[in-house]
C-alpha cells in the first residue's frame, strides 16, 4: 500500500517536472538568444549557448529605442487599470452579493451575459465614442474602461463575498458601520487572495495589450511597450537578437508583480476569512 503511494507520488513529480521543462524551454531559449550576436543567432546548426555572452545587447536596446517612454506609458495605463478594476469590481460585486435591490439576480445574469460578447464586436462603437470625446491618441481609452467594472472581476469578487458568513454583517451593524464601512473595513480585507488574483490578471492583460494601443495610438510618444517594440521590428531587421532582448525586458514587471502577490494568489478563491 505504502509502496503504491510512493510510486504514484514519484510519477506525479516526474509529470510535473516534465511539464515544467516544456513550459520553461521557450523562456530559456529566448534568454539565450537575447545574449547572442547576430551571427550566432542565425547560425546553422544552432548554437545553443552564446559564446561570449553579449550582455551589451540589453544596453543597446535601451539606447536605440525610447524604452523608458514606452515603459512609463505602460506603467500609467496598467496602474490606473488595476486601481479601477479593484475598486469598481469589488464595489459592484459587494452590491450583488450583500445588498438587496430590485432585479438584483436578473442584472447579475445580464452582467455575466456580456462575457459572451466578443471584444472585437465592441471595437468600432468604442472607437467612435472616444473619437467624439477627443480621446483618440491619448492613454485614456486604454484604462478608463477598467473603471466600469468588467464582468470577470465582478464575478470573481462576488463569489469571494458570498463565501464570507453573514454573521460579519450583523457584527458590523452592531458596531455602527454603514454598508460602505462594512464593505471597506470588514469584507475587503478578507478578500486579499481574490484581490491579488484580480491584480495579476488585470496587470498581465493591460501590460501585454496590443490591440487597443494599435487602434487608439498614433503618436510614438504615446506608445506602450508592446507596440513600441513592435514598431521597431522593421528597424531591427538583421539584428533580431535585440528584439528578443526587448521582449524579455518587457516581461520583468509581470514577474515582479506575480512574486509580490504570490502568497495571496496561491490561497485560491475559496477562503472565507474564518480563523
Amino acid at each position: 500500500m505504502f509502496s503504491r503511494y510512493k510510486k504514484r507520488k514519484a510519477i506525479s513529480y516526474i509529470v510535473i517536472l516534465f511539464s515544467s521543462l516544456i513550459m520553461l524551454t521557450p523562456l530559456v531559449s529566448a534568454a539565450l538568444n537575447s545574449l547572442k550576436s547576430y551571427k550566432q543567432y542565425t547560425a546553422i546548426p544552432v548554437e545553443w549557448i552564446p559564446n561570449p555572452f553579449q550582455w551589451q545587447n540589453y544596453i543597446e536596446v535601451w539606447k536605440m529605442t525610447s524604452m523608458d517612454t514606452y515603459a512609463w506609458n505602460s506603467l500609467i495605463v496598467t496602474v490606473l487599470s488595476v486601481a479601477g478594476a479593484l475598486l469598481s469590481c469589488s464595489m459592484v460585486a459587494y452590491a450583488f452579493a450583500r445588498l438587496d435591490f430590485p432585479f438584483k439576480n436578473s442584472l447579475f445574469v445580464m452582467v455575466l451575459g456580456t462575457l459572451m460578447i466578443p471584444p472585437v464586436v465592441m471595437i468600432i462603437p468604442q472607437f467612435m465614442i472616444f473619437n467624439q470625446m477627443g480621446l483618440v491618441d491619448t492613454l485614456v481609452p486604454l484604462w478608463i474602461l477598467e473603471w466600469l467594472a468588467q464582468p470577470f472581476g465582478v464575478f470573481l469578487m462576488r463569489q469571494a463575498f458570498l463565501s464570507i458568513p453573514k454573521e460579519y454583517d450583523e457584527a458590523a451593524k452592531l458596531d455602527g458601520c454603514n454598508p460602505f464601512q462594512t464593505f471597506w473595513k470588514v469584507y475587503l480585507p478578507m478578500c486579499k487572495p481574490q484581490l491579488a488574483t484580480l491584480t495579476i490578471f488585470t496587470f498581465m492583460t493591460k501590460w501585454n495589450e496590443i490591440m487597443a494601443p494599435v487602434i487608439y495610438l498614433s503618436s510614438e510618444d504615446k506608445f506602450t511597450l508592446p507596440i513600441g517594440i513592435l514598431s521597431m521590428s522593421g528597424a531591427w531587421f538583421g539584428q533580431e537578437q535585440y528584439l528578443v532582448a526587448a521582449a524579455l525586458m518587457s516581461l520583468l514587471p509581470i514577474l515582479i508583480v506575480f512574486l509580490l502577490a504570490e502568497k495571496y494568489f496561491v490561497k485560491g478563491a475559496s477562503s472565507s476569512g474564518l480563523k
